[in-house]
């Protein structure tokens, strides 16, 4: 009989047990054996596999330090050698779910098959899923033992080395990479055959398959700029100087409001871009190029505008799925709302 199977298991650490939000910026650490979610795992996996060590780390952490926690999960790797690993399931978590990739992706440039599962718009999807094998999961812990399951069975055929078929045949989220196959018929007859089907009202599946794009119907122009309410944004990732609050440079998960009462320009003395889309320096020495409120004090003077909201809103907007920044969007918006905000100016880079 063959040995088990080694698995390392990956959770972040409110389902490794150490707590919620509060502990979001606890480092890596390492447990022997399922830890949480690893039970239910460990039963999908019987007697073909073991959980032989459990990685947790923080959200906040895994976000914001990546290049050491991806340095201290790697070691963790190193040290167990294991067979497969396995991250989540994160479900619509979209930190834990970033992370989930990020570990499945450190393991895969190390040569071990990993596998991990999420909902289908978590950000974590749009991020690795070119690279990373995904099951979609529901957005909640509801389907535990489904998930564990699915998870469990695809990481035995990972570590077994048997080649996947379809993510239609296989169930694991489409990666978005063509791949080259032989068909029986040529195209013009495929083609013709869904055609027919579609004219027909039958079922057909497309080779090519076509996401709409998001209609966003833009808002009615304002009637009265000289008693309008303006609010600034900036996605070009304006921060104070010295990053306080230890902004990412890119695939934020929040925004983040500063005031500029009383102020009538933004000085390099004081602000600086971080941003990893674009060079940064220029708009360190002068901040108004990606949030022009030196430009907007003077309209408020002229009586061009009725005022200038107190606070501004940025964040880094390179490298932020839809969905993430979807997210973001609604959450803006209603802050916006409540402060009476009648027109926004967004500045991209």
């Amino acid at each position: 009989m063959n040995d088990p199977l080694k698995v390392v298991h990956y959770v972040n650490q409110f389902f490794g047990g150490i707590g919620g939000e509060e502990q979001a910026n606890e480092p890596v650490q390492v447990r022997d054996g399922p830890v949480g979610p690893g039970q239910p795992l460990q039963r999908s996996l019987g007697e073909d596999a073991t959980v032989v060590a459990t990685i947790i780390c923080g959200d906040n952490y895994a976000a914001e330090s990546s290049d050491e926690a991806s340095a201290a999960i790697r070691a963790a790797l190193s040290e167990q050698k294991p067979d497969v690993v396995i991250a989540g399931p994160a479900f619509d978590a979209g930190r834990y779910g970033l992370a989930c990739g990020m570990v499945c992706k450190v393991a895969a440039d190390m040569g071990i098959p990993s596998v991990t599962a999420m909902h289908p718009e978590n950000p974590g999807v749009l991020t690795y899923r070119r690279d990373v094998v995904i099951l979609p999961t529901g957005a909640s812990g509801a389907d535990m033992q489904r998930d564990a399951s699915a998870l469990a069975s695809m990481a035995l055929k990972l570590a077994r080395g048997e080649s996947l078929r379809s993510p239609a045949e296989e169930g694991y989220i489409p990666h978005g990479i063509r791949v080259l196959s032989t068909r029986d018929q040529p195209g013009y007859v495929r083609a013709l055959d869904m055609l027919t089907a579609k004219l027909r009202s039958e079922p057909f599946v497309s080779e090519v398959p076509y996401h709409k794009p998001e209609s966003v119907e833009p808002a009615p122009p304002v009637a009265d700029l000289t008693n309008a309410k303006f609010g600034l944004i900036s996605t070009g990732g304006l921060i104070p100087k010295g990053n306080p609050d230890r902004q990412t440079s890119g695939n934020p998960d929040r925004y983040y409001t500063y005031s500029v009462e009383g102020m009538e320009s933004l000085t390099g003395d004081d602000w600086e871009a971080f941003h990893g889309g674009y060079y940064n320096q220029i708009a360190s020495d002068n901040p108004n190029y990606i949030l022009p409120l030196s430009f907007m004090r003077q309209f408020e003077a002229d009586g061009v505008v009725g005022s200038v909201h107190s606070d501004l809103f940025t964040m880094p907007g390179v490298g932020t799925p839809v969905e993430k920044s979807r997210r973001m969007g609604e959450i803006m918006a209603q802050e916006i709302k409540d402060a009476g905000i009648d027109a926004c100016i967004l500045v991209a880079t």
